[in-house]
């Protein structure tokens, strides 16, 4: 797209990463902003001569002068807005978590108002939703009624909330795109982080056990970063909240697909430990605002994300005491 930019928060998170490798791929003006000062997770994705390259700027989103700041001096027309905190995080420190994914989503909003933002995408999540029995009709629609469990997920209704809200009394739209378990190089960290430590495991021939078992959603990170880049630049109106859907599956599949790949491994899964969150979504709101919904075929995945582990580790490019975390 001509005359833009793309300013995108969280850069140094799994989903942010694969963001900025994907407007570094694209040769897309952008500035990625993270409250780390190095980008150790774009690394693993990118060529050191594409990450020397970054316009990287440090951000601190709770800060509202300095967002606003940024947003003007950078010309952002198109925000992807992906800073936050996980649900660990936020149980051991409410208030932070409640001031980095609360205020810095409200931060964002602020700036996309008055700094004439054309474009923007932020991270809401599937842990707004309730446990599987509150929802009778499947696919679970974008309008199911919200009902989180934890923290983080009340943070998310929040950030939902407030951009209905700015829609409403100022004109700002926006798209929340709800992921539910994502997977990928650069996915360290959290809970349902163990799809990802799943395939790394067995790429480094080490026992791991998946805190979880039964059905899922699964997405990507890969892409997942392009659902997010493309609900920004479709430049809603309003306030959207959409679903993500892609993969269905269970937990046991997925370690089925790593024998079949991979070979005989050393991955478990805690047995009767369901998620408690609903695995079939309808995805329709995604697909009235972006059309076609990229989905890479989960068995191409896991393949590609055995390879680049393992290539990673050739390389002594990857720190395996994650998964000991």
């Amino acid at each position: 797209m001509p005359d833009t930019h793309v300013l995108v928060t969280g850069a140094n998170g799994c989903i942010g990463a694969w963001v900025t490798r994907h407007l570094s791929a694209e040769g897309t003006a952008f500035t990625a902003t993270d409250l780390a000062p190095e980008p150790t997770r774009p690394r693993l994705l990118m060529p050191e001569e594409e990450v020397a390259a970054l316009d990287w700027r440090a951000l601190d989103v709770t800060d509202t002068a300095a967002v606003r700041r940024l947003v003007a001096e950078t010309g952002a027309t198109h925000i992807v807005h992906l800073a936050g905190l996980q649900v660990p995080f936020c149980k051991a420190d409410p208030a932070l978590g409640a001031a980095v994914n609360v205020t810095g989503t409200v931060n964002i909003l602020e700036a996309a108002r008055h700094e004439g933002v054309r474009g923007l995408a932020y991270a809401s999540s599937l842990a707004v939703l309730g446990p599987p029995e509150l929802y009778p009709v499947l696919p679970v629609p974008d309008n199911a009624p919200t009902a989180p469990s934890n923290l983080y997920g009340t943070y998310k209704v929040a950030n939902e909330e407030a951009a209905r809200i700015f829609a409403a009394d100022w004109g700002v739209g926006s798209a929340g795109l709800r992921p539910a378990i994502v997977y990928g190089v650069g996915r360290d960290q959290g809970m349902s982080s163990d799809i990802a430590k799943a395939i790394l495991a067995v790429a480094a021939n080490r026992p791991f056990h998946v805190r979880f078992s039964g059905p899922l959603s699964l997405q990507h990170a890969s892409d997942m970063a392009e659902m997010f880049l493309r609900a920004a630049r479709a430049e809603p109106e309003g306030a959207i909240v959409c679903n993500v859907r892609n993969s269905v599956t269970e937990v046991a599949r997925v370690l089925g697909i790593l024998e079949e790949i991979a070979g005989p491994h050393q991955v478990t899964c805690e047995e009767d430990a369901p998620l408690g969150v609903p695995s079939d979504l309808s995805d329709a709101a995604l697909k009235q605002l972006i059309g076609d919904i990229p989905h890479m075929p989960l068995e191409e995945a896991i393949a590609q994300d055995l390879a680049a582990y393992r290539d990673l580790m050739e390389r002594e490019a990857i720190d395996l005491t994650q998964l000991d975390r």
